[in-house]
């Protein structure tokens, strides 16, 4: 029973990292002659595809032969063989030992991880009515299931005996760790508990996981209803031509022939803001992203209000006084007053900063005739003005450096074959979910095959917002498995038959991913719990962040910055500006997001006998409680669209992203300082860093990296809060 399959169904977040595997409760047997595909009833598919193990290479799925009626009938069979494969395990009537408990448990339920990962993968990346339907009849089951093993007494009772016995004695340290793992993971779910409080325990759960898919189903639907809608091309000034005309082609896609289509993405901030001249279509759309969630149908306040409460009242029953207590038990920050206490210590520097960006701002406002005060849908248009007045730099001449797949093959591959020696090469032959997808094989640099590699970049309807990285398959030297990693973000592809262009922001993020991804793609770990990304919250994006830095790095943009056009590469003159601007607007940068992460700890400190809260009321009072409460700079997400907090993948955890970049922070500098972008570099950190996962704590392979513990300073110089001394 792999821990992966202990969250499969929630699907991270917009997170970032690999979504979280869960597995079911029993259900009615694949034997049945019937069965739901969404709402369609259709007979048994034979020879499902997902009920036996591709035969392509690494069991890369073969989508050319999934459809939506094989999912439900996979699920049933994938959760009955799971119990039976756990009923052996509890029945053995051999004293428990680590190979026929623990070692057992972590070989149990491959049909179910296969086709749970499948599974949630496309309904993040290729929803349709089918797969949310049957994603919402999943849920409680999958809720159910989990419990069904967590909650299992005799089960518990042969981990907890070889805990007791400390038989980790006799066993090899990733076997040791495996074994804590496993005995924190019953206990922190439940099976220590009553049976009264089991059940009342299976009772939130089960609620818990069907307002959370609510959640993240209103949110899929909201980014599809709320998009803005431009009659007058004229309201469009300040737009490219070529982002005119992807406007019109999106909403001709949607039924508004003759008009302009603005998507909405996932944060409080749309990029579009940046340059639109015209300020009452700017307000237009930020109110469409800022007011999400809080009206009609798709009105999420109620959701907020209990899935917080739920969470407090699982926390009270485990024995903490709230859930991020709970969830931080096993994290490096370890306790909520540490995470406290990290955010807060930075907010003066970060607001001071944010307040001169501010006046700078209001001052330019002023200079061009304006008598109002910056309000959230001024600050990227006033902002990119002084970014030109100070740096002269057109971000829209910016973007012509930056073509997609010159960025892609030139920066993020080659920054890749000079740090670690790894190749990516195309695998058209592999079956995709879309047309947009590639896949690729990765290459070590001694040539051996390493894993398979999706890229799904673009944006399209029936993608969740976001970016984030996940697996098909998961590394495991017990299960004789290689890893297939999938890298998801949503660029705004160029219009047909035009290149697509890219911020800058974006190219960022694609080395992001891919650090994500590398994170799994070089697992070397035995067991499949412990491999790749399966490691605390605080730490996952400590490898993807680490990864950005190389996007500026002088040698990497030289490689791939060439004008889209002309081929010439970008000038110095340029380049030397792209690097100066790059800490331009860090103070509200920082604050946005600092202001989330607060947020989410506030409500997730709620004690469980807190009554419902008002959803606007607490916003405003948790912000001001830790004084960042500008009213020019919002949260990144409000709590009606926060799917890393309230959509359950970051609850309590949104701050792991600051914690983590400390990390990332420390060691870029630390690499930098021997050399840079060379293979030693890379080799060194990819040894102690991406192979181990969580086969050992993670601060111990931070130290086995960097020789001491990371400190601060990185950080703040990394976000431009502190100089760089020389």
């Amino acid at each position: 029973m792999r821990k992966s399959l202990l969250a499969v169904a929630i699907v991270t977040m917009a997170g970032c990292s690999e979504p979280s595997e869960t597995g079911s409760e029993k259900v009615a047997p694949a034997s049945e002659k019937t069965q739901m595909a969404g709402d369609q009833t259709a007979p048994v598919i034979e020879n499902n595809p997902l009920l036996r193990s591709s035969s392509l290479q690494y069991q890369a799925p073969n989508f050319n032969q999934i459809e939506d009626v094989h999912f439900k009938p996979a699920f049933e069979q994938g959760m009955a063989e799971h119990l039976r494969e756990i009923q052996a395990i509890v029945g053995n009537p051999e004293p428990a030992s680590f190979n026929n408990t623990i070692v057992a448990m972590e070989q149990a339920g491959s049909l179910l991880t296969r086709v749970s990962r499948v599974f949630f993968n496309m309904v993040g990346t290729d929803s349709n009515e089918a797969r949310r339907t049957l994603q919402s009849e999943l849920a409680p089951m999958l809720a159910a299931h989990s419990d069904s093993i967590y909650l299992n007494a005799e089960l518990f009772k042969r981990v907890e005996t070889l805990y007791k016995q400390r038989v980790a004695k006799e066993l090899d340290a990733e076997s040791q760790r495996l074994l804590e793992e496993y005995y924190d993971n019953f206990v922190k779910a439940g099976a220590k508990l009553s049976a009264e409080q089991k059940a009342t325990l299976r009772a939130l759960n089960e609620e818990h996981s069907k307002l959370t898919t609510e959640f993240s189903q209103n949110l899929l639907k909201l980014s599809k209803e709320i998009a803005v809608v431009v009659e007058d091309k004229n309201e469009l000034d300040g737009l490219s031509e070529s982002e005119i005309k992807a406007a019109s082609e999106a909403a001709a896609d949607a039924g508004y022939e003759g008009k302009y289509l603005i998507s909405i993405t996932n944060t409080t901030r749309q990029p579009v803001l940046a340059s639109l001249n015209n300020r009452g279509l700017r307000q237009r759309i930020w109110e469409a992203s800022a007011r999400r969630g809080t009206s009609g149908e798709l009105d999420n306040r109620p959701l907020v209000q209990r899935l917080v409460q739920i969470r407090a009242q699982k926390a009270d029953l485990l024995g903490y006084d709230n859930w991020a207590e709970y969830q931080l038990d096993s994290t490096m920050a370890e306790k909520p007053e540490n995470v406290f206490s990290m955010l807060n210590s930075m907010v003066p520097a970060v607001v001071k900063n944010t307040k001169a960006e501010q006046a700078d701002i209001q001052a330019l406002i002023a200079r061009e005739g304006g008598d109002f005060d910056v309000q959230p849908w001024d600050w990227a248009y006033y902002a990119e003005k002084v970014r030109q007045e100070k740096y002269d730099l057109d971000e829209s001449e910016v973007r012509n450096y930056f073509e997609f797949n010159r960025v892609l093959n030139d920066g993020l591959f080659y920054t890749m074959n000079r740090l670690y020696g790894v190749r990516f090469e195309p695998r058209p032959d592999l079956p995709v979910y879309h047309a947009d997808v590639k896949a690729y094989e990765l290459f070590d640099h001694d040539g051996k095959s390493l894993a398979i590699f999706y890229a799904d970049y673009f944006a399209r309807e029936g993608k969740r917002g976001g970016a984030w990285m996940s697996s098909f398959v998961g590394q495991s030297e017990l299960l004789e498995q290689k890893p297939v990693v999938v890298n998801v973000m949503n660029i705004p592809k160029g219009p047909e038959g035009e290149p697509t262009l890219v911020s800058f922001d974006h190219v960022t993020t694609m080395f992001h991913e891919l650090g994500h991804g590398l994170h799994g793609m070089f697992s070397k770990v035995h067991y499949p719990s412990l491999a790749g990304t399966n490691v605390s919250r605080d730490f996952v994006e400590f490898p993807s962040t680490f990864e950005e830095d190389w996007a500026s790095d002088p040698e990497v943009l030289a490689n791939y910055a060439y004008h889209y056009k002309t081929g010439e590469p970008i000038p110095k003159a340029l380049l030397d500006k792209v690097l100066r601007a790059k800490n331009f607007n860090m103070g509200f940068d920082t604050l946005e997001y600092m202001s989330a992460a607060l947020l989410d700890m506030e409500w997730h400190s709620l004690p469980a006998d807190a009554p419902q809260q008002d959803v606007e009321q607490f916003e405003a009072e948790a912000l001001a409680k830790h004084g960042v409460d500008l009213p020019a700079v919002p949260p990144r997400y409000k709590s009606t669209y926060f799917a890393h907090s309230i959509g359950g993948g970051y609850s309590a955890g949104y701050y792991a992203y600051m914690w983590s970049e400390i990390l990332a922070a420390d060691a870029f500098a630390y690499l930098r300082d021997r050399g840079g972008l060379t293979r030693k570099n890379g080799d060194l950190y990819r040894k102690h860093i991406l192979e181990v996962g969580n086969s050992r704590p993670p601060m111990t392979s931070y130290v086995k990296f960097r020789g001491k513990e990371p400190s601060t300073d990185a950080l703040l110089i990394r976000r431009g809060l502190k100089p760089e001394s020389k």
